[in-house]
């Protein structure tokens, strides 16, 4: 596919953001993201409080942001935007993760999807799931159509879909608060999102923080791993495998990645995607997925022994118990006991001082 090049840079603290313009160049971003129409900048909350690796990075958004204004895309036509989840706040997580000064300083609007428009809409192409797990039609933010999309994910593992990156950046935009539902059938839903995607946006194009990276229990609960890389391209699907094949894994045997390959809606295959910049041969972060409590418990409910209790625990007004219970679990246990640790180790890294910069 003509889309398939893949553009991997080595970067340090020092010089990441003019690298970010780099990579941008180096991957050939305009001819994605024409100028002359509106660019949606999709913003990763993995969780509210900064945690390494886990959404994107403020040298990252400063990194794209400069590179798109300075290459004369008018800020007046470029949206910040992020969701909320039952477990984040867009407009807190903006400010702990430090988008927020860098988006005031350049001129712009950090638009949080709960409070813009949303609507129903019916996608022409048929989709796996979607339509199934939300018979009353599939509600996404007005804003959406018609917009380019660029991508701001990090390098990651998660418990539901073993990675997670560009493909996965949709599902926190597209999909309504209660998105969770689609955790039962997640590769399926991230496959429907591509559909969806191929069909609202124009141009699509994905730039991945890789300069730490998170390894283990994902999207929240990670070890973070110093890697100093930084990916993009204009093949959501190819920078998905890119990433998968850097944590170690074979991107065809994720089945997200593998079923987006088979419909032709990117290409999962390594060796019909071009990689400039790096030379990544040879290079395996030997990363693990885990599950934490949460997840763990989740699976159980909706795929596991205890799927009789679903529709009554996660599907009706008790599923107020969930949200508590994984805030309780992260924000009260993981995150003082286990989390502060790691945070305290990566302040000693280079890219943690830079951090304390922002």
């Amino acid at each position: 596919m003509s889309n398939s090049k893949v553009a991997v840079l080595k970067t340090r603290p020092e010089t990441v953001v003019e690298d970010y313009g780099r990579l941008l160049h180096l991957a050939e971003y305009g001819r994605f993201i024409p100028q002359d129409q509106d660019t949606l900048l999709k913003l990763n909350l993995s969780w509210t409080k900064y945690f390494p690796a886990c959404s994107s990075q403020p040298w990252q958004v400063e990194g794209l942001v400069k590179t798109l204004i300075a290459d004369g895309y008018s800020p007046e036509r470029l949206f910040p935007v992020e969701n909320k989840t039952v477990v984040t706040d867009p407009i807190k997580g903006a400010r702990n993760n430090k988008w927020t000064p860098i988006l005031e300083q350049s001129g712009l609007k950090f638009y949080p999807l709960p409070e813009v428009e949303w609507v129903t809409h019916a996608f022409q192409e048929p989709l796996l799931k979607l339509n199934e797990i939300f018979p009353e039609g599939i509600e996404i933010p007005k804003m959406y159509i018609g917009r380019n999309v660029i991508h701001l994910p990090t390098v990651k593992t998660h418990g539901h879909s073993t990675t997670t990156g560009a493909i996965k950046n949709s599902f926190g935009g597209l999909l309504k608060e209660v998105r969770h539902y689609a955790h039962k059938y997640m590769h399926e839903v991230l496959v429907d999102l591509m559909i969806m995607q191929k069909e609202l946006h124009p141009g699509i194009f994905a730039v991945m923080d890789g300069t730490v990276c998170g390894d283990g229990a994902g999207p929240r609960t990670m070890i973070p791993k110093v890697k100093n890389l930084i990916l993009a391209g204009g093949d959501s699907v190819a920078v998905d495998a890119v990433a998968a094949r850097l944590m170690g894994f074979d991107p065809l045997s994720i089945p997200y990645i593998r079923m987006c390959h088979e419909r032709g809606l990117g290409t999962g295959d390594m060796k019909d995607i071009e990689i400039v910049g790096e030379d990544i041969t040879g290079i395996d972060f030997g990363f693990k997925t885990t599950k934490s409590l949460v997840i763990w418990g989740d699976q159980m409910l909706r795929r596991g022994p205890l799927r009789f209790l679903e529709k009554l625990l996660l599907r009706s007004p008790l599923v107020v118990w969930a949200p508590l219970a994984s805030n309780i679990y992260h924000d009260l246990f993981w995150y003082p006991t286990v989390g502060r640790k790691r945070i305290k180790q990566f302040s000693r890294t280079e890219w943690g001082k830079l951090w304390k910069e922002y």
